[in-house]
């Protein structure tokens, strides 16, 4: 690989030229083998987020990150096909998710992460389940997928290091919000995991990542770009993220809801938005199964539990519970006409189901649940919000978060749609 230097490509792009692929290469392979120092990443990085990246330096960067570890080979005798969201409040869609598309006959090799600041991580919830690991070895990776047909589990360090590197630089330089970044991160981790196909569930409004609909419709495109360029047949499903998913919010508490839906129950939402992601990921590997008449013949709830006792798991366990609680009541008579997902997730943060920073412990209790949805009528002084906690001093900061996150009205508000558009490759 041709040398360059550091300095060279910050100026380049901090003067709004585009790198090469040269360039390119060049950095991510010398950043991750520490030849270029954390203050000049830094530098570069801003650049980035001013300046952006034409969707030629995207791909490539994409590619670099790829290249920086191994690309693993998933070859089964049934289709792979995989899911991610840029994550939202409550969303514990992964859960029932995964086993639901194993149960109708696609292998599903989800690599999941951890929960940083209001958003939830995938990992942290399930580890409230007693004896279940996110750590397994190369050949149970393999062994459980072709034996279950689902894995949700941690990433190996092999699988797109330049981007752990870059992903903890982003966190702590202000340069995580950059549609070209994101894109990169998210696809460069999803390509390498070697799946036939990835669903992308890209949320906006409150409690997401990105706020507007326009710039996570942006980002939508933009992975499903990348995607489709590396073979990876990829689809994006645009949903809204205004008020939170499902009726909870927390690591047990969402797990809990999950079985739930698993179980043939559950709340609406979480069930529609379940089997809509369940019918993209099928159609894009070809598998004519329909996902609802699977939930209800129970196979899914069978996969979850091989899945989560071939993790060390005891499905049939008690998940953990707060030992405290503080209830929030209904203003007064009327309908719920809002309930803002970010403030849900601040407060379900400050009551430690989520952390601050990556080395932060997170409570496997700690959450919050609301007994009615929008447009449900509600009552004064009934229980609207429940705060759950070990340590009743925490409940004073996360009732700060929840003043004015609820709104009652005297008429129900117009349904907005939780799917809002759907881009194919």
């Amino acid at each position: 690989m041709a040398q360059h230097d550091a300095v060279d490509v910050i100026r380049a792009k901090r003067d709004g030229r585009p790198l090469t692929d040269g360039q390119i290469d060049w950095v991510i392979d010398a950043y991750t083998h520490d030849a270029v120092a954390e203050e000049q990443m830094s530098a570069l990085l801003m650049a980035i987020f001013i300046r952006g990246m034409s969707d030629d330096e995207i791909a490539r960067w994409t590619d670099a990150m790829i290249r920086s570890g191994e690309r693993m080979s998933l070859d089964f005798d049934r289709p792979t096909t995989d899911k991610h969201s840029t994550g939202g409040v409550g969303d514990k869609i992964t859960l029932p998710l995964a086993p639901l598309v194993a149960a109708c006959g696609a292998i599903v090799p989800q690599l999941s992460g951890r929960g940083l600041g209001h958003t939830g991580g995938t990992l942290d919830k399930l580890e409230s389940i007693p004896g279940w690991t996110a750590s397994v070895s190369p050949a149970h990776y393999r062994r459980q997928l072709q034996d279950v047909g689902a894995i949700i589990c941690a990433a190996g360090d092999t699988l797109a290091p330049a981007d752990k590197k870059l992903y903890a630089l982003r966190d702590v330089t202000g340069t995580v919000d950059c549609i070209p970044l994101i894109a990169s991160s998210i696809m460069s981790k999803k390509i390498a995991e070697g799946a036939d196909a990835l669903t992308l569930d890209v949320k906006f409004g409150s409690g997401a990542f990105m706020r507007e609909y326009a710039d996570a419709e942006q980002l939508a495109r933009t992975m499903v770009r990348l995607g489709t360029a590396h073979g990876v047949q990829t689809t994006a499903v645009l949903t809204s993220m205004e008020h939170p998913l499902g009726r909870s919010a927390g690591n047990a508490l969402e797990v809990a809801e999950a079985v739930e839906v698993l179980a043939g129950g559950g709340p609406a939402d979480v069930v529609s938005l379940t089997l809509t992601l369940a019918r993209e990921m099928l159609q894009a590997v070809g598998i004519d199964a329909d996902p609802a008449d699977v939930l209800a013949s129970g196979k899914a709830m069978d996969t979850w539990n091989a899945m989560i006792a071939a993790q060390g798991g005891d499905p049939a366990a008690a998940l953990p519970i707060a030992t405290e609680t503080h209830d929030v009541l209904a203003p007064r008579d009327g309908v719920l006409a809002g309930l803002d997902a970010l403030s849900v997730g601040i407060a379900a943060w400050r009551l430690g189901a989520g952390r601050a920073r990556k080395e932060d412990p997170v409570s496997a209790t700690a959450g919050v649940t609301w007994h009615a949805g929008i447009g449900d009528d509600v009552r004064a002084g009934q229980p609207l919000l429940t705060l759950h906690a070990d340590d009743p001093a925490r409940f004073a900061r996360a009732l700060e978060a929840l003043d004015g996150a609820v709104t009652v009205a005297d008429a129900a508000p117009e349904p907005a749609p939780l799917v809002r558009s759907t881009i194919r490759g």
